[in-house]
């Protein structure tokens, strides 16, 4: 609520609207004080007129309705003038904090940006490093202890072909391996059957598991070698066969 409407309250006028209500009340006091004056009046004083006559002019001037409507107008000319200073000020303080948060918002993105960018150059250094450390010889001689060495015995033998036989998804186990083995060649991976019917007819069965070279070559594992007296290749062979045959070697308790 401006002062103007609350009831007893008078207006408040700055400098600047006290000045030009004086000013314009002067004028109208004085355009008031000649219309006071007769037309056909001489304009030459008479020696005999008080000198204090022009005083009590200009104050019953002042006090007529003309003079009070012209400073009424005064006033609302500034109020008005007021107000759009205000609402230009106000315009502009919007107007400067849209600016501003738009800024602050172009500076997020920024932000966010270059973090982008750095986290992706970071990981970017980060396998560069990896690559190049699975290339030194440090990172070979690791892999290498990594690789298992098996002993050129039955043990070491039967322990490599499992291990082949598990990545190959080829069933079996060391117990069953070995009886069969003990079995059929007494874990020589040289020994040849000269006399059973498959001797008779020219495929005798060699090996630690006894395999015949048609069923080997059947049977081959990839990636063992190609010499059926190869303990690991027969082994592994053998326990393909049984598996296909009957399920896994550990089924086999006998001439199979």
């Amino acid at each position: 609520m401006s002062a103007s409407s609350i009831p007893g309250r008078r207006r408040r006028l700055n400098k600047t609207q006290k000045l030009s209500v004086a000013g314009i009340s002067a004028m109208a006091v004085a355009a008031l004080s000649f219309s006071l004056v007769p037309a056909n009046a001489d304009p030459k004083p008479e020696a005999e007129t008080p000198v204090s006559a022009a005083p009590v002019v200009l104050a019953s001037a002042a006090g007529t309705p003309q003079a009070k409507a012209v400073q009424a107008s005064i006033i609302e000319q500034h109020s008005t003038a007021e107000k759009l200073v205000k609402a230009a000020d106000l315009a502009k303080a919007k107007k400067a904090a849209a600016a501003k948060a738009k800024a602050a918002e172009a500076a997020k993105v920024k932000a966010r940006a270059e973090a982008k960018a750095k986290a992706k150059a970071a990981a970017k250094v980060r396998a560069k490093a990896v690559a190049a450390e699975r290339t030194t010889p440090q990172a070979a001689s690791r892999s290498e202890a990594r690789t298992p060495v098996y002993a050129n015995n039955l043990d070491g033998w039967i322990n490599q072909a499992l291990d082949i036989m598990r990545a190959k998804g080829i069933p079996g186990s060391y117990d069953g391996l070995h009886r069969n083995i003990m079995r059929e060649s007494t874990g020589n991976p040289n020994a040849v059957n000269g006399w059973d019917v498959n001797a008779q007819n020219g495929t005798p069965s060699c090996g630690l598991l006894q395999v015949i070279q048609p069923t080997f070559n059947a049977y081959h594992v990839a990636g063992t070698s190609s010499n059926i007296y190869d303990p690991v290749a027969n082994i592994t062979a053998a326990a393909n066969y049984a598996a296909d045959k009957y399920g896994s070697i550990d089924n086999v308790n006998s001439a199979y």
